[in-house]
């Protein structure tokens, strides 16, 4: 799997983007500065509640039954 950098298109250890970074470290380092942080904290059906960092999570979060996208 080639894993780049979705800003400048370096390539980086596929190690990185399993951990869930999606930049390579120097733009990584730009991007944080300009990010806003923002969480939010959601229940799951039946469940207990979870922190959501990542705006992707929330895609189908809560239909009965977990995660689905």
């Amino acid at each position: 799997m080639k894993t780049c950098c979705r800003v400048c298109g370096e390539e980086f250890p596929e190690a990185r983007w399993k951990l869930g970074y999606k930049f390579c470290m120097d733009c990584n380092k730009r991007y944080e500065d300009k990010r806003e942080q923002s969480r939010c904290v959601v229940p799951m059906h039946k469940s207990n509640y979870i922190l959501v960092t990542d705006k992707d999570l929330l895609t189908g979060v809560n239909n009965k039954g977990g995660l689905v996208k």
